[in-house]
């Protein structure tokens, strides 16, 4: 199958074809490449699993065990089911550095572009965040797949129950998703001026946010505030970022001009 076959280059067709059609077209259009917003992020997945179960058994047999509850508990503070979403930033990049100008040789307008795109997100987003969450449940109810090894059941995940972990995780994913593609579309509308007021504008806004916490001495209440969310209420919030990213994104990309 050849990428005129998955989308076709008629920008200017006899059959007009529904905006819905357009934008599916786009989703197509980028997973040509499966690989890259499939594969791979499940290949470093993979890996991640394989060098927990290492580590896990090496420390095990040291330390005369896994089944112990300090164990488990230890287990729990475990990173390695964040391993795919520091290469998903890098997707939500290239999905619209690499993406954008091909799209828009086939004729492709730049909101059909960027909602095709962002359908692609919230899909691989739903995909993700189910398995996730089923391997978490799966770790639990195997008592870390019969070996005493966790690894997606870490962090918050495992601790809420099925639900919890499904929505959590899909926030997350959107999140780290319309990072990418924002920070994106900001270098395509302004180039190295735009990143660095960007970049300058978040570090200050983090900086003084932490200087008025500290000044205030809130860091207590805003603590109790934070526990008081629990985890759905805590990755709710964080739809609120997710959201300003993709609204800004689209905003952005309205007069953005790919380079050559």
């Amino acid at each position: 199958m050849t990428l005129t076959d998955s989308f076709p280059a008629t920008a200017a067709s006899a059959h007009p074809r529904s905006a819905a059609t357009r934008i599916w077209n786009v989703v197509r259009l980028h997973l040509v490449d499966r690989r890259t917003y499939i594969g791979i992020p499940w290949l470093i997945v993979g890996i991640a699993f394989v060098v927990t179960v290492f580590i896990a058994q090496i420390i095990g047999f040291t330390t005369g065990g896994l089944g112990t509850a300090d164990a488990i508990e230890g287990q729990r503070y475990s990173w390695a089911v964040m391993s795919p979403q520091w290469y998903l930033v890098v997707v939500g990049v290239q999905a619209i550095s690499f993406g954008f100008p091909l799209a828009l040789g086939y004729g492709v307008t730049r909101r059909d572009f960027y909602l095709g795109t962002a359908l692609l997100f919230v899909l691989i987003s739903a995909g993700n965040a189910i398995a996730f969450a089923v391997l978490t449940q799966l770790e639990r109810v195997t008592s870390g797949w019969w070996i005493d090894t966790y690894m997606f059941n870490a962090l918050w995940l495992g601790l809420d129950g099925f639900w919890v972990d499904l929505f959590s995780f899909f926030v997350m994913q959107l999140l780290v998703f319309f990072i990418g593609a924002s920070i994106a579309t900001i270098y395509m509308r302004w180039r190295m001026p735009g990143m660095l007021v960007f970049w300058s504008s978040l570090a200050l806004l983090i900086v003084a946010t932490v200087t008025v916490i500290t000044f205030t001495s809130n860091w207590v209440p805003v603590s109790v505030w934070f526990g008081a969310q629990g985890i759905a209420g805590i990755f709710a919030w964080l739809l609120v970022p997710a959201v300003v990213a993709g609204v800004g994104g689209f905003l952005a990309l309205r007069r953005a001009t790919p380079k050559n």
